[in-house]
């Protein structure tokens, strides 16, 4: 009896060392370890177990043995690589857990995922929308596509290969046509989304601290420059690209709010939110110097002009505005 306690209490120290490095909390002494544990024959029933829960949960990637064997490898080379890196900070908003499974699939899809993209002599079109417009696109493959106010999307005539790759800047709505054979990868100035067919909202304008995405159906695939997070419907990644921190949180609201004509704010930046403002009504919005401005705006507005957002800003935050024409300036007492 005490023998399977020690060993119960040994796997379950494990589990926390892999549960702790997947939420970004890892040490160098976490790293020194799992390398020992890979190498380790005894951990190979474990990695094994894990394993098989990726494939069948994931469902991204057909695996043959000789793939199972090179994504080990390649974990075990991730993990080499990380050594001594500072992670990305991982803050516990409201959901809190994460699956063993989903490390492992960072750690074996780290070498194949974060493949150097080329881009084939296939001709590339070019969609963009301007302030307070939206535009559908229908890409090669039956996806289908909104564009939100000032983005832009990027994709070739026809996909080839064994991916359809795309470039997004700025937001997007999109139910993706469903091939397993061909992963469908959005690539953005903050991170890459990976789907095979689902509906989702990608939110990655260069200029905004906050980025997200929204999944309305399916699972997506979030690919971070140190981590990767999987989401399921009803469920967000938000990504601070200033600071690093990204957070998983349900999300049962409606989606992509704005394809109605509304806005949608959840402990929003100000400055984030001047800049959805500014998209949306074709306005420009400064701020009073030597004034401090950190609130966070939350807040749901259908089809609301301009000035009756800023009144109910104005109203939750203390945040007063004036308006000269197309001119917006916020400012504190």
């Amino acid at each position: 009896m005490g023998k399977k306690t020690m060993k119960d209490n040994k796997e379950k120290n494990e589990m926390t060392v892999w549960q702790r490095y997947l939420d970004g909390l890892y040490t160098t002494q976490d790293v020194h370890r799992l390398q020992e544990e890979l190498h380790d024959s005894a951990s190979e029933g474990l990695l094994e177990e894990l394993s098989a829960e990726v494939w069948e949960e994931a469902a991204l990637h057909s695996c043959t043995e000789t793939e199972h064997e090179r994504y080990k490898e390649e974990a075990r080379q991730l993990l080499r690589r990380m050594e001594g890196k500072k992670p990305v900070r991982y803050r516990r908003w409201l959901l809190t857990t994460a699956s063993i499974a989903a490390l492992i699939a960072l750690l074996w899809a780290g070498g194949s995922y974060l493949m150097s993209l080329s881009w084939s002599s296939v001709a590339y079109l070019e969609a963009s929308t301007t302030y307070g417009e939206h535009k559908e696109i229908h890409l090669p493959d039956g996806t289908e596509l909104i564009l939100n106010a000032c983005s832009q999307v990027r994709y070739p005539e026809r996909f080839t290969g064994k991916e359809r790759h795309i470039k997004l800047e700025g937001e997007g709505f999109f139910r993706v046509s469903p091939d397993k054979e061909h992963p469908f990868l959005i690539h953005t100035s903050s991170f890459d989304v990976r789907v095979l067919g689902t509906s989702f909202n990608v939110k990655s304008y260069s200029s905004d601290e906050t980025v997200s995405v929204n999944v309305e159906s399916g699972k997506v695939q979030v690919e971070l420059p140190e981590a990767i997070m999987r989401l399921k419907a009803n469920e967000q990644i938000l990504i601070n690209t200033a600071s690093g921190e990204y957070a998983k949180q349900y999300e049962k609201r409606h989606i992509a709010v704005w394809r109605e004509g509304n806005l949608c704010f959840d402990a929003t930046p100000i400055h984030d939110v001047a800049k959805e403002l500014e998209r949306r009504y074709n306005c420009r919005i400064t701020f009073a110097e030597h004034q401090d401005f950190t609130n966070l705006i939350s807040g749901e507005h259908e089809n609301k002009s301009l000035e009756d957002v800023l009144r109910s800003i104005e109203y939750t935050s203390g945040i007063h505005y004036k308006i000269s024409g197309r001119d917006v300036m916020l400012y504190k007492e």
